[in-house]
């Protein structure tokens, strides 16, 4: 039973049959094994025959001795027969030698449309970056959104609300397979497991040289105060205070890159509404799911506004929006989300229960000039709406009932 990642497909849909290498990038465990399985089924579905497919795993051992750029390259060119198209689907290709000189050279000499996956965000860098500059179009997958678990849940038979279902969300994210255990310390397990799996195969490697036990307290760290605004100098002295190793600022920022790179997190930038410009500086980390967050606090406080934040987030950028923490001159603005030349301001909310909360989110957008739509989301079922700034229910958002627009 698997949900159609429809909201994927579509952006993937209108290069299918370009000779643009399509590159599908996302961490472990969300999903993009079975989105390519997806996409061949369009393909069968179009009339593409079984020995027109190529598919291979590097993660089966079956393929465990094609990993290399020489023998990979003979084993497609082996089952190329005719002139007429080939579907080429590589999953987990990072595992080969120096395989961006496979895929130049399979789209200069082959018929083909070929699809790749990978779990690390940087698949597009270095040399492959050089031999396919241009020739490359990158489509990021995310664990399932909200809309997406709940349809799950449906599929598997488990009958449970949407506010039931909300707040098992917060705590344990959306990575598919976690939804096949019922019992929460079983999910947790899964989830520590992949975690763990990520470490070993994409961060702490034997060429990393990375220290293990200081990589898994930083990142433990930053993993518990995801969404919280980010300061290298707060992990130094917090690690200083626990009489720990001493940690430098560089060794901080290493380990930052690592995880961005292995789609752990999201390193989210400033932008300054007054001056209507992006800014360099990284203002916060959101975790690509709330359950790598989980298993690094010792509690989980369901109304901690950061985990509602980490949530709208990943939902914002799952929906192909840019995301940047707004700054003006008297404080901070959650979002700043952008669409080509049009844009929106949001707000996140547990709960608008009191006046001062309602002046507090409301006002975030006082000193802002922008005509731009405004949006305070909450949990409340009540529409607070007011002085032209819109209220939303958070699940009614992340369940496509009601939409945000930029202008």
């Amino acid at each position: 039973m698997f949900v159609k990642r429809e909201r994927y497909l579509a952006k993937i849909r209108p290069f299918y049959d370009t000779d643009l290498i399509k590159v599908i990038t996302g961490v472990r465990r969300c999903g993009k094994s079975v989105l390519l399985e997806q996409i061949e089924n369009d393909f069968i579905e179009k009339g593409y025959n079984n020995d027109h497919i190529i598919r291979i795993n590097f993660e089966d051992f079956r393929y465990e001795k094609i990993r290399n750029a020489e023998r990979l390259n003979k084993y497609i060119v082996s089952h190329i027969k005719d002139n007429n198209k080939y579907i080429i689907f590589l999953d987990e290709i990072q595992h080969v030698r120096s395989f961006e000189k496979v895929l130049a050279s399979l789209r200069a000499t082959i018929n083909c449309s070929i699809f790749i996956t990978g779990s690390n965000s940087k698949l597009l860098s270095g040399k492959m970056a050089i031999l396919l500059v241009g020739r490359c179009i990158e489509f990021r997958i995310m664990p399932f959104s909200f809309s997406e678990s709940y349809e799950y849940v449906k599929l598997l038979g488990l009958n449970i609300t949407p506010d039931e279902l909300f707040i098992d969300y917060i705590n344990w994210g959306g990575l598919p397979l976690r939804f096949t255990f019922k019992r929460d310390k079983d999910i947790k397990k899964y989830i520590e497991q992949t975690y763990n799996g990520i470490l070993d195969k994409d961060i702490i490697t034997d060429k990393s040289k990375i220290n293990r036990q200081s990589f898994e307290k930083i990142s433990g760290y930053i993993m518990a105060n995801a969404g919280k605004e980010f300061s290298c100098k707060s992990i130094e002295q917090y690690y200083s205070s626990k009489k720990f190793d001493e940690i430098d600022k560089k060794t901080i920022y290493r380990y930052l890159e690592k995880m961005e790179k292995a789609c752990l997190i999201d390193r989210v930038k400033r932008f300054d509404i007054s001056g209507k410009k992006y800014m360099a500086y990284v203002e916060k980390q959101y975790a690509i799911d709330t359950g790598f967050r989980t298993i690094n606090t010792n509690f989980v406080n369901i109304e901690d506004t950061f985990f509602l934040e980490n949530i709208i987030y990943n939902e914002l950028i799952s929906r192909d929006y840019v995301v940047f923490v707004g700054k003006t001159y008297k404080g901070e603005v959650d979002f700043v989300v952008i669409d080509g030349k049009k844009k929106c301001f949001i707000q996140v909310a547990y709960y608008l229960f009191n006046p001062s909360t309602l002046e507090r989110e409301f006002g975030a957008f006082s000193p802002i000039r922008d005509a731009s739509p405004k949006y305070v989301l909450s949990m409340d079922r009540i529409d607070f709406s007011r002085n032209g700034i819109s209220h939303i229910n958070i699940l009614d958002f992340l369940l496509g009932k009601k939409e945000i627009l930029l202008t």
